[in-house]
């Protein structure tokens, strides 16, 4: 959580890029993105010099001697963050503008860059030198004051309340989706080391960056101390796909920042032939693109065998079935129209779902959850693959408060049904008895079956009318004439009163 002199820092540098004339929040945090990135190039290959020394070992610093940038061979030593920062506003200008932005985007070639491939298309956007003077003297005081935290993951949540400037800004705020239902979905699923994990429309990475977290809050040992576990959790684990470059460089330096040394996170259009990814992942999250409608020519054939449809909710959702490895497991967010839409490709998708994988749980989210920008009615689906059926009872929640309004406002408040569905789900064996008049139940699968597969949970959820009990209507009437008669005589006294005065 950043707060305090932190925060204020952050805040102060996002301003130094607001009036020198980048107001897009996508531009300002690319550029911060990759200047954090030249930073960190200089921190890591001081760090790796210092330990081969300690182990005795030769170390080849990349910016030793003169390094080839472009067509010239420049001094390597200006490459550094820690030499060039103390230059004058406009040798820096040029060293940065000349130097440093083609050397970063041709270091894809290095083996010691796990960054480099998301800069490639890296574009220098600030405009004067004295802006760039600025935003560097703000970039070593947020540094400074991040060396002196406790808090080991203080850069990953700066670069989360970067992140969140999106969603305030109003722009691009769709690409995020709310961290608290993240962080909730994850813990519903309760990852484990040895997970394959993708998010097929990763945007900021923000399902990945969370299994993360939980990854080392709950496993820490065997992912930093377990040597194969290690390697797994730091090159293997990680996959994330989408079509915007932008936001790939951006959810990738949003990996790196939490300490995933090299996720795999790369352009790709997931729904078309580009995805030849089938039976790989152990498990899926995803928030895929709702509205969307594409041509039946750029989608994958073996997609549209399933269920013959332009819409992309339901093309995802028969994407992440045959993603899966059989065992694997999905939690994926949906608009409502999934779960109860009438249309032949709706009906074929809830039926796989229910008859030939194993649907465990529907939870219903309020339409306030993505406000402001959307209004849009979601569910969540969580599923198991296993290709032969399994789907016994499947269970319902109605969550109606997630902790925060459901205006456009979205302020805190004390209703949360988050930690109770988190409870409930994890104790599932218990919900049997629940009365369908309350806030979560299960429903037996023939039901779902007898009901077209309608998976809208107003389908099987009873509604409580409690009888209103009324006085008779004498006993109103009388009640009615005591009060005319009261004011009545109140008029009498004040008519009484004023006359008393006048005279």
């Amino acid at each position: 959580m950043i707060t305090g002199e932190l925060k204020n820092k952050i805040d102060a540098l996002w301003e130094i890029f607001w009036t020198g004339g980048l107001t897009n929040p996508l531009d300002v945090i690319e550029q911060m993105t990759y200047l954090m990135f030249i930073h960190d190039l200089d921190d890591s290959d001081n760090l790796h010099a210092r330990e081969s020394a300690m182990l005795g070992l030769s170390y080849e610093s990349i910016f030793a001697g003169e390094v080839k940038v472009g067509d010239h061979m420049v001094d390597g030593s200006q490459l550094k963050w820690s030499v060039f920062h103390d230059f004058p506003a406009q040798k820096m200008y040029s060293v940065m503008q000349e130097m440093v932005f083609p050397f970063i985007k041709n270091l894809h070639g290095n083996k010691e860059s796990a960054y480099a491939k998301y800069m490639q298309d890296a574009i220098f956007k600030i405009p004067t030198p004295l802006m760039l003077s600025k935003i560097v003297d703000a970039m070593d005081e947020l540094y400074k004051q991040m060396s002196g935290l406790k808090d080991t993951d203080a850069r990953g949540d700066i670069y989360e309340y970067l992140l969140s400037k999106l969603a305030n800004s109003g722009v691009n705020g769709q690409f995020r989706t709310p961290r608290h239902i993240i962080k909730m979905m994850v813990e519903l699923m309760q990852p484990g080391p040895d997970e394959v994990v993708c998010d097929p429309a990763c945007g900021t990475s923000g399902f990945l960056v969370a299994v993360g977290e939980y990854e080392k809050e709950h496993h820490r040992e065997e992912i930093f101390f377990d040597r194969v576990k290690k390697d797994h959790y730091m090159n293997h684990m990680f996959h994330g796909y989408d079509m915007d470059r932008t936001m790939l460089r951006i959810g990738a330096m949003n990996m790196m920042t939490h300490g995933i040394d090299n996720p795999y996170i790369e352009y790709r259009d997931s729904l078309s032939d580009q995805n030849p990814d089938r039976n790989k992942y152990t498990l899926i999250l995803a928030n895929p693109p709702f509205k969307g409608s594409l041509d039946y020519d750029i989608v994958s054939t073996d997609l549209l065998k399933l269920c013959k449809t332009k819409k992309t909710e339901l093309l995802f959702v028969d994407l992440f079935i045959q993603m899966m490895k059989v065992g694997g497991r999905c939690a994926c967010i949906v608009p409502d129209g999934v779960l109860f839409g009438s249309s032949k490709a709706h009906k074929a998708i809830r039926k796989e779902l229910v008859e030939n994988q194993r649907l465990e749980a529907v939870i219903s989210m309020p339409s306030g959850v993505f406000k402001p920008y959307a209004g849009v009615s979601t569910g969540i689906l969580i599923f198991t693959k296993t290709n032969h059926g399994g789907t016994d009872n499947v269970w319902f929640y109605d969550m109606k408060a997630d902790g925060f309004s459901l205006d456009d406002k979205r302020t805190p408040i004390e209703e949360n049904d988050i930690p109770d569905i988190m409870e409930r789900f994890r104790h599932r064996d218990q919900e049997m008895n629940r009365e369908r008049t309350e806030q979560s139940f299960m429903v037996p699968k023939q039901e779902i079956i007898d009901k077209g597969y309608d998976l809208s949970i107003n389908k099987y959820k009873k509604v409580e009318y409690k009888p209103v009990e009324y006085p008779p209507t004498s006993e109103i009437l009388a009640s009615i004439r005591s009060l005319e008669t009261e004011i009545t005589t109140d008029l009498k006294d004040l008519e009484k009163m004023l006359a008393d005065e006048t005279n």
